[in-house]
C-alpha cells in the first residue's frame, strides 16, 4: 500500500490536495518533513501523510470525523 501526502487547507472549506505518492515510508516521511519546513508560520494549511489502499481511501480516511481522545486523569 502506498503512502499519500496531502495538503489540507481548512479555509473557507476543507480542501484536500494530493501532492505526492510514495511506496516507501522513509521516502514519504522525509518528503513530508521537507514540505512542513517550507510552510509559513501563519499558514492555514497542514501537510499530512496517510497509508491507504488508494487515493479515494486516503481521502475518506482524512475526511473521517473522529471522536476526541479521552483526557487521562479525568476519572
Amino acid at each position: 500500500m502506498p503512502y499519500f501526502i496531502y495538503r489540507i487547507d481548512a479555509r473557507p472549506i476543507r480542501m484536500l490536495e494530493k501532492l505526492e505518492q510514495h511506496e516507501a515510508y522513509r521516502d514519504a516521511s522525509a518528503r513530508v518533513k521537507q514540505l512542513r519546513a517550507g510552510l509559513d508560520a501563519g499558514a492555514t494549511a497542514t501537510i499530512k501523510m496517510i497509508h491507504a489502499e488508494s487515493e479515494l481511501h486516503a481521502e475518506d480516511l482524512l475526511n473521517e470525523v473522529r471522536p476526541p481522545a479521552p483526557v487521562l486523569g479525568d476519572d
